[in-house]
């Protein structure tokens, strides 16, 4: 039987892994990232230096949070406090990227995923941490 300990282990890392993916966007060709926004309908992608900053050190904040994830999955019990606070974060921040998504109308399928899917994170963090404190009192 899989435990809350070893479930919250398990999203730890793989919602840490997908994040870890966003470190090949640091390194990605401006060109391409303009042809994937092409791609999903979002117009032209004009080059600035601001622009491609912002990208690239967006992505490296996701990689970071990955890395971060990752590193608290090795041991669950003395990151719990750390663990809820981040839960809390993701629920806050996936509903206000879910409003934002849609006031900048953005593809559909992404303003259903990004901020829903950042807030089921939340809700998986916070409610296997009280089963896992729950389970060893």
């Amino acid at each position: 039987m899989m435990t809350a300990r070893w479930m919250l282990i398990w999203v730890l890392r793989a919602a840490g892994v997908a994040m870890l993916g966003g470190l090949i966007f640091v390194f990605y060709p401006f060109e391409g990232m303009a042809a994937i926004h092409a791609r999903l309908g979002l117009g032209e992608l004009a080059y600035t230096p601001l622009l491609s900053y912002l990208i690239r050190t967006l992505a490296a904040l996701y990689a970071t949070v990955g890395a971060i994830l990752v590193f608290l999955s090795l041991d669950v019990e003395r990151y719990l406090p750390l663990i809820r606070f981040f839960g809390l974060l993701a629920i806050l921040g996936g509903v206000g990227v879910t409003f934002l998504d849609a006031l900048l109308r953005l593809p559909l399928f992404w303003t259903l995923s990004e901020g829903p899917l950042t807030v089921l994170l939340g809700v998986a963090l916070i409610v296997l941490a009280r089963r896992i404190r729950s389970e060893h009192p």
